[in-house]
């Protein structure tokens, strides 16, 4: 194969996909500036379907970078993010002949003998790419997962279309500057297009996770990947929502394994799997009974600064013990700048609502009476107001992943309804805990694998 790289940020194709998202994307938002510049209010039903409608004709990268926005608390206002949470990711599947194309471009010519089998037709596909099944020459079963083309090009022309997105906030007396979290998801969604890190990210899974057989990770084909293609040992399982009705012990093994599979990583070597999706999660069992998850989907990894996971331990201690002075060290950890006491105790509603299940040493729910969708919802609209009185408030850029996949992983034990004791199993996760101690572990870790520190 050729060193050139063909589907390299090219300004054609960039260029083409600007224009489609601008045209879309801009063409609501002048709507909306025109209904504030008349005195009505921007923040209506029909506008945030209107955006949903245009975005959801584009498909692709655009659709990601909606999503991710969606799912952070408060980055838009919430009848926006309930219209873009309902939109769906996946691209057109790519025909036969096409994914025959994309293949060959990737194996070369005889790219087919090199598998006993391979179906033509995809198993899944998402806003990047879809994933193929086959078959090693020796029987292994595989998950062959394909890009699309051109998406560099589209990916560089959707993230520039992401001001647009936050302007709509901007326009709505915003209290939360929203600069860094646009530079998180630029850089997350750039990352997921690499599949060489993403095989990095698998191995360092597997590292981390090598003591908890309640986790799964697949192994990797290195032979039969390449930046653009991904090849993993097919890992069988159910999806979650599968198990909404199996009985409670059931439905709290499979969310003691979430627990495990999102805490044990970040906790003990500073990483965490950023992507809280369904999707990227199923259910093994061992005979009949459910006994943990396969973790699938290391697009969207984030590696943070040991000194981040000292501040969440950190708050965690503080709001248990009645710390004040520790709390705030939390928060100047984190990267939260101009801290008073009236924007510290607004903080703390959004702490007090991520720690809470932390904090009891009891079995319990998650939450009562929310659903999973509106988890979150209305602790992030109360810091709002209370911001209105004491912003604006600039969120440091590594928080944007672990709020959102905290909620996400919130939602999960919602669908299972699971009752666990959530203080003592994150009580186990973090004992022994110094920053030093995650330092070393992680720097051991990336090096094995080949991965740079946090970014």
């Amino acid at each position: 194969m050729s060193d050139h790289d063909s589907e390299a940020n090219r300004f054609s194709a960039r260029a083409a996909r600007y224009a489609r998202v601008g045209a879309n994307v801009g063409g609501v938002a002048a709507r909306i500036a025109g209904t504030r510049l008349f005195g009505l209010d921007g923040r209506n039903a029909s506008n945030a379907e209107a955006l949903a409608k245009a975005l959801g004709g584009l498909k692709g990268p655009i659709m990601k970078v909606a999503q991710l926005v969606a799912t952070i608390p408060d980055v838009v206002p919430p009848e926006y993010a309930a219209e873009l949470q309902k939109l769906q990711s996946q691209a057109p599947p790519m025909g036969a002949a096409f994914v025959k194309r994309r293949m060959m471009a990737e194996l070369g010519p005889q790219w087919r003998e090199r598998f006993a089998e391979f179906d033509l037709k995809p198993a899944a596909a998402a806003s990047l790419g879809q994933v193929h099944r086959a078959t090693t020459l020796e029987g292994v079963q595989l998950a062959c997962k394909l890009q699309y083309p051109d998406m560099e090009s589209a990916v560089e022309a959707d993230i520039s279309q992401l001001d647009i997105l936050f302007a709509l906030h901007r326009r709505m007396d915003p209290v939360i500057d929203t600069t860094e979290i646009a530079k998180e998801i630029g850089a997350r969604v750039r990352e997921e297009l690499d599949y060489l890190r993403e095989a990095k990210h698998i191995a360092l899974y597997q590292e981390i996770l090598t003591d908890t057989p309640e986790v799964r990770v697949p192994r990797l084909e290195a032979s039969l990947s390449t930046r653009r293609l991904l090849t993993m040992h097919w890992l069988e399982g159910s999806p979650i929502l599968s198990h909404k009705q199996d009985g409670q012990e059931a439905r709290d093994r499979i969310s003691t394994a979430m627990f495990k599979a999102w805490w044990r990583p970040f906790s003990h070597h500073g990483v965490i799997h950023g992507d809280p999706h369904l999707g990227n999660y199923t259910v093994f069992s061992e005979g009949d009974t459910p006994a943990g998850i396969n973790l699938l989907d290391y697009g969207c990894i984030r590696i943070f600064p040991p000194s981040f996971v000292g501040g969440v331990v950190d708050l965690y201690r503080g709001l248990l013990e009645g710390d004040a002075a520790r709390v705030v060290h939390a928060y100047e950890t984190w990267g939260f700048k101009g801290l008073t006491k009236d924007l510290v105790d607004t903080l703390n509603i959004w702490a007090r609502f991520i720690y809470g299940p932390l904090l009891e040493d009891r079995t319990r729910r998650i939450a009562e009476d929310v659903s999973p969708a509106e988890y979150g919802r209305k602790q992030a609209f109360q810091v709002h107001q209370a911001l209105k009185q004491r912003g604006p408030v600039t969120v440091p850029r590594e928080f944007v992943f672990m709020d959102r996949a905290a909620i996400g992983l919130g939602g999960v034990f919602l669908h299972l309804d699971a009752e666990l004791n959530f203080h003592r199993l994150f009580e186990a996760e973090i004992e022994g805990f110094s920053v030093e101690t995650v330092t070393l572990k992680q720097r051991q870790a990336l090096v094995s694998v080949g991965l740079k520190g946090a970014t």
